[in-house]
């Protein structure tokens, strides 16, 4: 079964800027399943556009400033 953009739904979704560019929270459910969390990066190229990177490791800093967007997407599952 391919995927189908369509039947993907946000249910809850916050963002928090960074020094080098966004961090993301999501809430996401695929056809009506089970909701899962899913945190995400983009980063500023040099035409300050946002574009998608590896989340990998985040900063002490970065972690605090999105630990309380997942505690309420969290009470939102």
């Amino acid at each position: 079964m391919p995927y189908e953009s369509a039947k993907d739904k946000e249910l809850f979704g916050k963002s928090v800027d960074t020094d080098t560019g966004k961090l993301s929270v999501k809430i996401m459910s695929y056809d009506g399943g089970t909701k899962k969390l899913q945190i995400s990066r983009e980063v500023k190229d040099q035409e300050d556009k946002l574009k998608f990177a590896k989340l990998g490791r985040m900063t002490s800093t970065e972690v605090t400033e999105i630990l309380p967007i997942i505690q309420e997407a969290i009470s939102n599952m």
